[in-house]
This record gives C-alpha cells, sequence and structure tokens, in this order.
C-alpha cells in the first residue's frame, strides 16, 4: 500500500531537502503545499513548483492566505528586512503564529488525502530566533493532531515528521546534494527579486551561503 505524506514546501533549501528525505529515503508518495501568504518574497512560490516537480510529488496545492493585515513582520510588510547584521533576539522577519497556520493548512490537507505523514523543514539554526521552529512547539502540535482530528480520536493522525530539525546548514547541504536536490531552483532570500535573485545580505541567505561554504561546495545561489 502506497504510503502518503503532505510536504510544506516554501521553495526555500531547508524545505526541499526536507521532502528529498521523504521522498527519497521513506519512499512517500508526496502531496507538495505551498501557502502564499502576502509574503514579500513571492518568488519562493515559483521555487515550490519547480522543486515539487522534481520531485515527482502527486500533487502540487497552493493555499492563499493573506497574512499582512495581521502585521507584525517584515516578510508581510514594507518595513526594511534587516541586512549585514546578525539578529538578536526574535528577529522582525519572524511572522506571528505562521508555522501554526501552515501546519494546521497542512494537517487539513493530510486528512482529505489520507496521508500518513506532514513533513517540514525546520532546523536547529532557527531556534533562537523562531520560536515556532522548536522540538517543543512541534511535540505540541502533534497533541494538536491527535486530538483536534477526525483521523486522530479514530487513533491515525498524520505523524509530524521534521528530519532537519536538529542539523546545522552544512549538514543540510550535504544531505541535499546526496539526493540530488536541485539547489539553484530553490529561494532562500527574504527579500529576492521577482525573478528569484537573492539579496545576498539578509540572514537566510548568510546561513545558506555559510552552509555550502562549511560543506566545502560551490554556492549555486542565483545573486541580484
Amino acid at each position: 500500500m502506497t504510503r502518503r505524506a503532505v510536504a510544506l514546501l516554501s521553495g526555500g533549501m531547508d524545505s526541499a531537502v526536507a521532502a528529498a528525505w521523504a521522498r527519497r529515503e521513506e519512499e512517500y508518495a508526496l502531496v507538495t503545499l505551498a501557502v502564499d501568504y502576502g509574503q514579500r518574497h513571492r518568488a519562493e512560490l515559483a521555487a515550490s513548483q519547480a522543486i515539487s516537480d522534481w520531485l515527482g510529488a502527486d500533487e502540487h496545492v497552493v493555499l492563499g492566505i493573506d497574512l499582512r493585515p495581521v502585521g507584525g513582520s517584515a516578510l508581510t510588510s514594507d518595513a526594511e528586512v534587516p541586512k549585514g547584521e546578525t539578529a538578536q533576539g526574535i528577529p522582525s522577519t519572524y511572522v506571528p503564529a505562521r508555522n501554526t497556520i501552515l501546519l494546521s493548512l497542512a494537517l487539513g490537507l493530510a486528512e482529505t488525502r489520507a496521508a500518513e505523514g506532514i513533513v517540514i523543514g525546520v532546523n536547529r539554526i532557527d531556534y533562537s530566533g523562531y520560536p515556532d521552529c522548536r522540538p517543543e512547539f512541534l511535540a505540541a502540535f502533534q497533541q494538536v493532531a491527535d486530538l483536534g482530528t477526525r483521523a486522530g480520536v479514530s487513533g491515525g493522525a498524520p505523524r509530524l515528521l521534521a528530519p532537519l530539525v536538529d542539523h546545522s546548514k552544512r549538514a543540510i547541504v550535504e544531505l541535499g546534494l546526496r539526493w540530488g536536490v536541485p539547489f539553484d531552483r530553490t529561494v532562500s532570500c527574504y527579500d529576492a527579486t521577482s525573478d528569484g535573485r537573492a539579496c545576498g545580505l539578509c540572514d537566510a541567505c548568510r546561513l545558506r551561503r555559510d552552509g555550502f561554504v562549511a560543506a566545502g561546495v560551490p554556492d549555486p545561489t542565483r545573486y541580484a
């Protein structure tokens, strides 16, 4: 019987590698999910389609939910994205409740597609800045899935799968290379151009570049 998972696929490096793990290592049939939440780096939506195609996903779903009226983030407003500096504490690029919302949408999709798992690409590098990337948060959301869904009360809630949660950016690059992830098609930059070229200066660009340097391989990122 085919096992199916819903993979949250932002179009960035981490989500692409997490989805590749699910497809290549765990042999899940994938339904990929991208969310158009009003993010300024909209090129990542096209990147998510490209990665979904590369993965051979059974279905690619794009859901729209505009978080700009909620505010509170440089990614959903005209506020300047910090560049050339390391944020202290929770950065201005934190989007309030984003992973809670994205995982809730993935959970609904998993129920309707009879998926056994939900794949998300959070990792330890984001712990200090983004509270919804912590293992404690993921464990709490698993309880939500267990208690708040029809599948859950029947004993079969989808499992929340975060294969990169304890990985460094170097390890993520190395795993992606093992599985042939086309990193040049991914978009991680918080202030990318409309055609997906990276600024090279924001936190996301810096962490991504450091991962390739640490892995000792050329950085395939397209810079503006």
